[in-house]
């Protein structure tokens, strides 16, 4: 698949894969700014993703940053949908208890390129019975 990205800043830098085979690109903060312990704050990337049809951009925390510092992407995964044109932003969360630094061209996230099937949605009256039925929320254990 070909990604087209558009950098909305001129300081942006596009994604790049770490590794062959890697399923994340880092994306990068275009500001700086200090998410104190318990804030969150939105990084700006200065990209612009234009997805082909069909397909979605899912924003994930880097591991490093969550084990290290305790800051992830509060809305993880965010999504991209094909359709947006706007700017990618990555909101970022500090469970840490010190204040976050955000420096100008630091990893903030991953972004993970995947295809899309809309479902047809089709109503029903009774839901069909099945070996777990209606358990969740714990019921296989701890």
């Amino acid at each position: 698949m070909k990604l087209s990205i558009l950098k909305s800043d001129p300081s942006a830098q596009l994604p790049t894969y770490a590794h062959p085979g890697d399923a994340g690109m880092d994306v990068r903060s275009i500001e700086e700014l200090v998410i104190p312990p318990g804030g969150r704050a939105l990084v700006h990337t200065g990209l612009i993703f234009l997805l082909p049809p069909n397909a979605e951009a899912q924003v994930r925390p880097r591991s490093g940053l969550a084990l290290k510092h305790g800051v992830t992407v509060l809305n993880a995964p965010g999504t991209i949908d094909s359709g947006y044109r706007g700017e990618v932003g990555v909101v970022l969360a500090n469970f840490g208890t010190e204040p976050f630094r955000v420096e100008k061209g630091m990893k903030v996230a991953q972004v993970v390129v995947a295809p899309v099937e809309q479902a047809e949605i089709v109503e029903v009256f009774e839901a069909d019975e099945t070996v777990r039925g209606t358990g969740g929320f714990g019921s296989t254990g701890i």
